[in-house]
């Protein structure tokens, strides 16, 4: 997400790249948070403001709202929900691209700063990261649930820029992205939503073939049950498994490759990618390619 654009990012020499990567949107800007949904993908631009679904022949603006800064859009219930990083909003869209409702703040009155990424809870709501202050220092970021009716719960703070997030597929655990900190952390969850047992997973920088200073954004499990991290340091998802063993790279020709999601027959992954994350509107590409 955009707590990263500072960070520097080198383009892949075109000897790294996949020989069969596909572009299907190449004026996407700063493409993020997708899900595919009877066929189509959906995903948020953060440069323009917008959500777009690709039917598979084009693109085309499914929702808008100024100022909002989207960074995801999550299954919620019937509708979506989209993390609104710049305005502190989760917007809840229909499923035919109209606002239905805004939350703005928790439970406990406090303002939500950044939200960032999303992850359905398998009940109808959601888990969602917010930020926190852009301060590359800040501890400040937090993982919220927010339950079918809009209640939004923390349950978890002291993240270091938290960002992506993902449920394992037994709902046992839930994965969190701390991206200035390099760090995916690990929490057990309770049948009443509540986290517990927090420990590290892994350091993306300190695997084979990785940058000290890596910087994970998205994370989310495969249809083969291993977890993929996409990076806003480099134009790379990479694949390891529950031990944090690197089995795969996906390289993508951008600079930074900050989110991606999966076909409904698991053999195509999308691909969410930004060639300059120097200034808005942080110009990028959708890429799709096959999941090896």
């Amino acid at each position: 997400m955009r707590v990263l654009a500072a960070a520097a990012l080198g383009l892949l020499s075109a000897s790294a790249l996949a020989a069969d990567v596909t572009v299907i949107n190449d004026k996407a800007f700063f493409p993020e948070g997708p899900v595919m949904v009877e066929g189509k993908l959906l995903y948020v631009e953060y440069g323009a403001n917008r959500a777009t679904l690709w039917d598979g022949k084009s693109n085309t603006e499914f929702w808008h709202q100024d100022g909002c800064g989207p960074s995801a859009i999550v299954p919620f219930g019937d509708n979506y929900a989209v993390t609104c990083y710049d305005s502190g909003q989760m917007a809840v869209v229909s499923k035919d691209g109209k606002t239905l409702a805004s939350y703005a703040k928790d439970d406990a009155g406090r303002p939500l700063v950044g939200p960032n990424d999303g992850t359905p809870d398998g009940k109808g709501g959601i888990y969602f990261t917010a930020s926190g202050p852009v301060e590359p220092s800040s501890v400040d970021g937090r993982v919220f649930h927010m339950k079918a009716d809009g209640t939004i719960h923390e349950v978890a703070d002291d993240a270091q820029q938290a960002n992506g997030v993902t449920l394992s597929p037994d709902g046992q655990r839930l994965y969190v992205n701390e991206s200035v900190a390099g760090r995916v952390n690990s929490f057990k969850v309770a049948a009443d939503g509540s986290l517990s047992d927090r420990h590290m997973f892994l350091v993306l920088g300190q695997l084979p073939g990785e940058a000290p200073n890596a910087n994970p954004d998205a994370v989310k499990f495969g249809p083969d049950g291993n977890l993929y991290i996409g990076e806003a340091s480099a134009g790379r998802i990479v694949k390891v498994d529950l031990k944090g063993q690197v089995l795969h790279r996906f390289e993508v020709p951008s600079a930074a490759a900050p989110n991606f999601t999966f076909s409904a027959d698991a053999k195509t992954i999308y691909i969410m990618a930004v060639d300059d994350m120097s200034a808005a509107p942080y110009p990028g590409k959708v890429y799709s390619m096959p999941n090896e």
